[in-house]
């Protein structure tokens, strides 16, 4: 029964995963000016397939392990935020709210990871390459939008 919890958690990362596939990148993005540190394409999906595993992980531990309330609302707002990055930056084609967006998550990315820190240490781990990946990917945003504007 404690797996059904788990069956949960990654059944909603796989709705905000999905939105990179309803969003995708296309000739628009391809024709932008981007910065020369710019990832390979292929990078993304898995870097974003594991990272995704991560995040499941991190929510199930908190469910399972305390029930944060403040953990899992952080949890769920950065999943909307991740899910809502897609369809701004891709989908509207606005760059610099895209990039507000990606500041906010990354808030609630550390936030998480301190907060999480002290009551279920694994989950706190698990969010720190997110946190690295979404860095870098806030960069990018902007220098794309700098480059673009």
């Amino acid at each position: 029964m404690e797996y059904l919890s788990l069956f949960i958690f990654v059944v909603l990362v796989l709705a905000a995963a999905s939105t990179g596939s309803l969003f995708k990148p296309g000739e628009w993005y391809a024709s932008l000016n981007k910065p020369s540190w710019t990832p390979p394409n292929w990078m993304f999906p898995v870097v974003w397939s594991i990272l995704y595993i991560f995040i499941a992980f991190a929510g199930w531990f908190i469910w399972e392990e305390h029930g944060s309330k403040v953990l899992l609302f952080l949890w769920g707002l950065q999943l909307i935020l991740n899910m809502a990055w897609s369809y701004i930056f891709f989908g509207r084609k606005r760059m610099f709210l895209g990039f507000i967006d990606i500041l906010i998550l990354w808030i609630v990315i550390l936030l998480f990871i301190i907060l999480a820190y002290p009551i279920v240490p694994i989950a706190s781990y698990l969010f720190m390459p997110y946190l690295l990946w979404v860095s870098v990917a806030a960069f990018l945003n902007f220098d794309i939008f700098r480059k673009n504007a």
